[in-house]
């Protein structure tokens, strides 16, 4: 892992400004090594889905041009769509002035479901107040794929 992080600069040992406008790529890291990492697709700019990234996943995501994440339920490095065919295909990879969230551009392949329930995106509810209580509401995004088919464990 010391390998992995020593890819990146350390983002303490920049300046604001060198941070915030230059050319070296200092992710900032939380207490956990993780920064967030939002993914939308490519062509529409949908959020497809929010995640996390330590410097593995992003060095893989580099290296491989596929999505790799680090699943905090897990305690793991997984490889988008390993499982279920959906791959994610990076076009592009951003980082924010700070440097301590990463928007990943990509294709999804398979079925076109970010979602492991099978949907498009990971965003397929809406938030409502019905008799002034939030209630979630389906935002009509049909299911692409049956989960229970893809995950047979």
């Amino acid at each position: 892992m010391t390998k992995i992080a020593s890819l990146f600069a350390d983002p303490s040992t920049l300046s604001k400004d060198a941070l915030e406008h230059g050319t070296t790529f200092a992710p900032k890291f939380d207490a956990n090594g993780l920064v967030t990492a939002i993914t939308i697709e490519e062509g529409t700019n949908n959020v497809l889905m929010v995640a996390f990234m330590d410097a593995q996943a992003i060095a893989l995501t580099l290296e491989t041009g596929f999505a790799h994440y680090f699943s905090r339920s897990r305690g793991k490095i997984w490889k988008k769509g390993e499982s279920s065919g959906e791959l994610q295909h990076v076009r592009q990879m951003r980082t924010d002035c700070d440097q301590d969230a990463i928007v990943l551009t990509v294709v999804q392949s398979g079925h076109g479901a970010a979602c492991h329930t099978g949907r498009k995106s990971c965003f397929y509810r809406q938030i409502s107040l019905v008799d002034g209580k939030p209630v979630l509401q389906d935002a009509g995004q049909p299911q692409l794929f049956d989960p229970k088919d893809v995950y047979k464990s």
